[in-house]
């Protein structure tokens, strides 16, 4: 069984390599480890091989991990956030992938006013317009933007999508090429306020394509970890 330290050097091969086919600066791309079901030895390795950046699903499972690894790293909770799980994140998550609807937008500006801070999120699209995924429809993003510029405890950075689950991860490109497109129209025409420094796509089946399409953020457990997500 090769070891975290192998898998992530192959990993950094991988996303140096179809950066450059691109043209892309390869230490533009962040690589956030995933580690839902994860033990904490397993994500001492990631951290001791260099990783700086780690990803969790669920709310809990995150705090628990934070409460024995603390701040070596950065926190990124990227699963989907019920609203009554937002108090077990707000007080140490660097950056919320997921923000899917205005009730949970209020209930994090809500927890991050009471805690001091202001909350960086990227507001998840779904792009592929599956009934299983979570996220904005393309066509309600921007009045989803317009609403919270208001918010003062809370920061848009971005932009997230899951393509869906396929065999051939070029099936995945237009759903990355889609996000790709909404992101650089925020830019052009979003609220102020709104920021667009990450575009969060892709995971260990397709992550490649994803960043031949623009992103500048993966999500990788499996191809990490080798664990089943």
């Amino acid at each position: 069984m090769r070891s975290v330290a192998d898998n992530l050097k192959s990993i950094r091969g991988r996303i140096e390599r179809a950066a450059l086919r691109v043209g892309r600066d390869p230490s533009d791309i962040k690589l956030v480890a995933v580690t839902k079901n994860v033990s904490v030895p397993q994500i001492e390795e990631a951290i001791t091989a260099g990783v700086t950046d780690i990803g969790e699903n669920r709310a809990q499972e995150a705090l628990g991990k934070f409460r024995e690894l603390g701040g070596r790293v950065t926190w990124h909770f990227v699963g989907h956030l019920q609203t009554n799980k937002v108090k077990y994140v707000v007080d140490f998550v660097e950056l919320v992938h997921s923000v899917d609807s205005l009730r949970l937008a209020k209930e994090m500006e809500r927890r991050a006013r009471d805690g001091g801070k202001v909350q960086k999120i990227l507001v998840e699209v779904d792009v592929s317009g599956e009934r299983s995924k979570f996220g904005l429809s393309p066509g309600e993003l921007m009045d989803f933007l317009e609403e919270i510029t208001g918010f003062k405890h809370l920061a848009v950075e971005g932009l997230m999508t899951m393509a869906p689950l396929v065999d051939d991860p070029e099936m995945a490109r237009p759903v990355f090429s889609s996000l790709r497109k909404l992101f650089e129209k925020v830019k052009e025409e979003g609220p102020p306020g709104v920021k667009m420094r990450y575009l969060s796509m892709g995971m260990t089946n397709d992550f490649e394509v994803a960043i031949e399409e623009g992103s500048n953020m993966v999500r990788i457990g499996t191809g990490i970890f080798g664990l089943e997500r």
